[in-house]
């Protein structure tokens, strides 16, 4: 049988995969088909029938999402099944159907969240009747209760299942559902509690009409008082595709943009709902501690203090240590100044991880996102990819979905990923033992080892690293080894060398060494992570914009600007270069961090040779090369795993996972009230089911 048909569309003769939908069909010959229950990426339920279309002959009109081309009989007189999309049936059945839909629909438009992004609305323009015959009352239906992020106005659902199908298939959280029929149908949670899940806010972009929208956004701004500015997030080490809406200097939403190789078209929800934390606690002006108080002070004032205290003649007394949320340029010229004065006490290792740079297949997810869909087994280490990454964790899901895994095992502690798996234990021991785990990773084609930084933040981690290495299978276009990081400016820090140079101290080491009074000078670029009680005896500066663990330890605090307020190099899991977009200005006298930089240079009588951003690109380029290709995932060509991590005993404990409570992980997060709220909210319900 032939995998192509041939079918005629508005009279144009077309060959299509057999395979295909009818809607998929007439959209590749250029016929708009609208549509409300249909998704690409969600199951097709058939049940909305905004797409129907004719087939010529048949009885009635056809849904076009529900019915496959493979499916069309020829004509009695065997020429190809004629489908028209735009007849004056169709155009019929279509107002007739919009008719159906605005029965019940409240005449909310004014003062729905959703007006001028609303499917229903441009529909009912497009392919609606210009009067209704129904004059009966509308009925209503009580809102739910979905959390502290989906708002619902439940009158508004027209029942597309849309929401259903996505928490159901996607996110793996089976709390939604339609109850009853015709009249008394309703869209519910079934226990009527929040939605338990990190990739919730999905469900608001999916919603075609006004019933599921934003409730931290809920009546702020309409869409078109918004300046759109496409980037990238940096919640995580995915690199989810975002675009950040702002009125005048603030940020009022952020929304996903569509990449295949990343994120699709999803967003988790502390990257959707993090921007009323860009507003919260900011650095907005230079501080000096004077008499044991932070007082506000001038960026010369600042500068100088820095520069003052600063133990030129002894370098080796001096740190630096780089944060999660750094971007890569602000770390290359701290390292390119450092260097210059001699100072070899540095890293971008904040957690502490056993990683090391110089061969990069030892430290990315090398397998890449995308190719998790061709994985046929998978071990995942020390890690809970739902709470780390929840993009990444619907990838695994999906390919879990699709029965293309052999096998998925877990070493560390059991948690609910959303797929099945083997759990073989909670001890790193584990590892040296996998049972019969074993032979499915030896027989698959494409095995995938995901190795968290739970594993690796251990004083084994260089061990556990090694052992994964040797366990995973790297070849010809396929290497299974993937570390799975958390925190972005982490991976830049590898990429750019920014470990301890000759002699030089680990971050745990700088910490001892400032205790012991061995270091006596720390400058921390974003870094909150960190154990800050050790840094009493030494002199620190912290570059960063938000008033959190580093900035309360600081004795010279410099305000720089966060992710969504400047031009930006970010690299996630994969190792691939991202360009982030400045989609808003800094708050108050707060500046770029490379700028910052730069003018500190001057202070400490050591210029960087660059004075703007292209400028500072064009070295950082040259000197890193892997800089220069803009969104090329490395790991997709296989690299060499030999001499990754250093041979040693691994003990025998469990793993202690890198994220506690997903909504709180770093200063942004720690400064929105939304998010205080998630972690409120989903604790208490955690607890009271683990109780019952």
């Amino acid at each position: 049988m032939s995998d192509l048909v041939k079918v005629i569309i508005d009279g144009e003769e077309r060959e299509v995969p057999r395979s295909w939908s009818l809607m998929q069909a007439c959209e590749d010959a250029g016929a708009e088909i609208p549509r409300f229950c249909y998704h690409e990426r969600l199951s097709v339920a058939g049940n909305c029938r905004m797409c129907l279309v004719e087939w010529v002959g048949a009885p009635k009109p056809q849904a076009s999402c529900a019915l496959g081309v493979g499916d069309l009989r020829p004509d009695r007189d065997g020429t190809p099944a004629k489908i028209n999309t735009n007849s004056a049936v169709v155009k019929k059945a279509r107002e007739g159907v919009m008719e159906f839909l605005l029965i019940n629909h409240p005449l909310d438009c004014p003062i729905c969240d959703q007006g001028g992004e609303c499917d229903l609305q441009d529909q009912a323009v497009a392919f609606g009747s210009d009067r209704s015959r129904f004059e009966e009352n509308k009925r209503a239906v009580d809102d739910k209760n979905m959390g502290p992020l989906v708002k619902t106005i439940m009158t508004r659902c027209i029942h597309c299942t849309r929401c259903v199908r996505f928490s159901t298939e996607v996110a793996g959280v089976k709390d939604m559902g339609l109850l009853g029929r015709g009249e008394n149908a309703e869209i519910t949670t079934y226990l009527e509690k929040a939605l338990d899940s990190e990739l919730s806010g999905n469900v608001i972009d999916l919603c075609p009409v006004g019933a599921l929208t934003s409730k931290p956004y809920a009546f702020h701004a309409r869409p078109w008082e918004l300046r759109k500015t496409e980037s990238v997030d940096v919640m995580d080490a995915v690199g989810t595709a975002i675009r950040v809406d702002c009125r005048g200097r603030e940020v009022m939403r952020i929304m996903p943009r569509t990449h295949e190789d990343v994120n699709e078209e999803w967003l988790a929800d502390k990257s959707r709902f993090i921007w009323d934390g860009l507003k919260s606690q900011r650095l907005d002006k230079p501080f000096v501690r004077k008499d044991g108080k932070l007082q506000p002070a001038t960026w010369d004032e600042a500068l100088n203090a820095v520069a003052s205290a600063f133990p030129k003649s002894a370098p080796q007394k001096v740190a630096a240590i780089s944060g999660q949320l750094a971007c890569s340029e602000s770390q290359f010229a701290l390292k390119e100044l450092m260097t210059t004065l001699g100072v070899a006490n540095l890293d971008a290792r904040e957690n502490g991880a056993k990683l090391t740079a110089g061969n990069r297949a030892g430290y990315l997810f090398n397998s890449t996102i995308a190719g998790i869909e061709e994985a046929d087994a998978l071990l995942i280490v020390g890690s809970n990819p739902r709470k780390e990454t929840p993009v990444l964790n619907a990838r695994i899901r999906k390919r879990y979905l699709d029965n293309g895994f052999k096998g998925i095992a877990v070493v560390g502690p059991a948690n609910d990923l959303t797929y099945d798996y083997d759990h073989l234990g909670d001890s790193a021991a584990t590892l040296s033992n996998l049972g019969a785990f074993a032979d499915v990773l030896r027989n698959a084609e494409r095995p995938m080892i995901i190795l968290g930084q739970g594993a690796l933040t251990r004083d084994d981690g260089a061990a556990i690293l090694a052992k994964c290495a040797k366990l995973a299978k790297a070849g010809e276009g396929w290497n299974g080894f993937n570390v799975l990081h958390t925190d972005p400016g982490m991976i830049a820090g590898l990429d750019l060398g920014f470990v301890p140079g000759e002699g030089g101290k680990d971050v745990q080491g700088i910490l001892d060494s400032a205790e012991s009074g061995e270091i006596d000078f720390v400058y921390l670029l974003n870094a909150d992570g960190i154990d800050t009680t050790k840094l009493k005896n030494a002199f620190v500066v912290y570059q960063g914009h938000h008033g959190d663990a580093g900035a309360h330890a600081a004795d010279v605090i410099l305000p720089g600007a966060a992710y969504t307020e400047k031009n930006a190099l970010w690299v996630n899991t994969e190792g691939r270069v991202q360009r982030g977009a400045r989609a808003a200005f800094p708050p108050g006298e707060a500046k770029e961090d490379w700028a910052i930089l730069r003018a500190l240079s001057e202070a400490l009588g050591a210029k960087l040779p660059f004075d703007t951003l292209e400028e500072l690109r064009a070295k950082l380029f040259a000197a890193h090369s892997s800089f220069a290709s803009l969104n090329v995932a490395p790991g997709a060509a296989g690299g060499s795993l030999d001499g990754v991590g250093q041979a040693g005993a691994i003990a025998d404990a469990g793993f202690a996972l890198p994220v506690a409570d997903y909504y709180l992980t770093n200063v942004i997060s720690r400064a929105s009230k939304t998010m205080a709220e998630c972690s409120q909210t989903f604790n208490a319900q955690r607890t009271a089911a683990a109780a019952e």
